[in-house]
């Protein structure tokens, strides 16, 4: 008689897993269609590390450029006269 109960047992499972899927399911494609959707990380924090990513590598990259390509002191890259230099000689005349 246990034998009886059990594949009755097994569907029951079977049928109450179904519909706690169809439940989230339901619950998936409520947030996605037009609810709000709260991000783990912010667009507006995005461009800012962005920006500020950018504004440092460009520090570095000068640095890196004016100190070991160009054989001069590094922190100089960061002088009014170096950059009115660089300026001068790209509108040089000829």
């Amino acid at each position: 008689m246990a034998q009886e109960h059990e594949p009755a047992a097994k569907t029951q499972r079977y049928k109450e897993k179904e519909k706690t899927k169809e439940k989230s399911l339901r619950d998936e494609k409520k947030k996605s269609s037009g609810g709000y959707k709260r991000r783990a990380f912010p667009i507006w924090l995005r461009l800012i590390v962005i920006l500020s990513l950018m504004v440092i590598l460009f520090a570095a990259g000068t640095m890196v450029g004016y100190g070991v390509l160009g054989g001069k002191e590094a922190n100089d890259v960061f002088k009014k006269e170096t950059w009115t230099h660089i300026v001068d000689l790209v509108k040089k005349e000829k």
